[in-house]
């Protein structure tokens, strides 16, 4: 009878930490969600463009593979990774999750560069080459393309989720980014299997004979190229303003609480002229002006990765490459 009862308190104990497992994973993949709000907008913008030009039997398979090579990211690399870093070195997080916000910034200032400056003809060149190549080599080279920046979204993800709940017991994080690497890889690749294949549904339902459905299909043909460029516009400033409000706030938890204090006291002065719309307001002026901040960082770093550590990084490639 001891051993019974000891058994049920066991279980009892079980029971109360997979539901504060749970609740925590709830929790951490709202506070998530909310901060990489730029990532996954852009992402499940951005990834639509891999299945351009491919069969429309294609583009599904095609959109699989990468949400499987986005999961084997999260789980097989990101996630060991962080709990290794949550458990040896967790002074590294924040520095770690500055690093992405200013990647973050990057990818926002290319985007904005790329619409108000014009291309220099390299996509020509591009598909030019791709005409040499077979569907299946095209195929894969677009994949392994999506995976490589997925690695870096994902891991921004991951650390972001792993910041909100950097106090708890390892294995608790490990629930924690389990759950938040599948549900934001389902959300994510979920939500662009819908994209690409909106129109495709549009077309079917074009062809009904009820008027209503037929109208409707139309305007989903026709309202999905606009909805798609509507989307990447929201995304790219998203990346600003979430890359900006990293770093202010990666500031803040290194000791430097000027910035983000700052940008709070203008927002929350803002606000107090609409009370009725306060909170909105305040997130609106606090996200424009992290938004700013991101541009700037964004035309500082870009010019550093691409002319210093991209170059370095490929000599180091290229070396490693020629012992081997």
């Amino acid at each position: 009878m001891a051993l019974l009862d000891d058994v049920t308190a066991i279980a009892k104990i079980a029971a109360a930490s997979l539901d504060d497992a749970a609740a925590q994973a709830v929790k951490a993949g709202g506070k998530a969600a909310g901060k990489a709000a730029g990532i996954v907008i852009d992402d499940a913008a951005v990834t639509p463009r891999y299945v351009v030009g491919f069969a429309s039997d294609r583009e599904l398979p095609i959109i699989g593979k990468i949400a499987w090579g986005s999961l084997k990211n999260k789980m097989i690399i990101l996630l060991p990774g962080a709990l290794f870093l949550s458990f040896f070195a967790p002074w590294t997080i924040t520095p770690l999750l500055m690093l992405g916000g200013a990647y973050l910034c990057m990818e926002g200032y290319e985007k904005v560069m790329d619409i108000v400056r014009p291309h220099d003809g390299h996509g020509e060149d591009d598909a030019a080459d791709d005409g040499d190549k077979s569907s299946l080599e095209l195929e894969d080279e677009k994949v392994a393309s999506a995976i490589r920046t997925d690695f870096i979204l994902s891991a921004e993800i991951m650390a972001i989720t792993l910041s909100t709940v950097a106090t708890a017991p390892l294995w608790l994080q490990g629930g924690v980014l389990a759950v938040v690497g599948i549900g934001m890889t389902a959300l994510v690749y979920g939500a662009v299997a819908l994209i690409v294949k909106a129109d495709d549904a549009g077309a079917a339902m074009a062809r009904s004979t009820n008027g209503a459905v037929a109208a409707f299909g139309r305007g989903l043909v026709l309202g999905m190229p606009v909805f798609l460029k509507a989307l990447s516009w929201v995304g790219m400033v998203a990346m600003l303003w979430v890359g900006g409000g990293i770093m202010v706030h990666g500031l803040y938890e290194l000791g430097y609480p000027a910035p983000e204090k700052t940008i709070h006291h203008l927002a929350t002065s803002v606000s107090a002229a609409v009370p009725a719309v306060a909170g909105f307001v305040t997130w609106l002026v606090s996200a424009a002006i992290a938004a700013v901040i991101g541009l700037v960082i964004g035309a500082i770093v870009e010019p550093i990765a691409h002319k210093a550590l991209v170059p370095a990084f490929s000599s180091l490639k290229g070396l490693f490459k020629a012992k081997a």
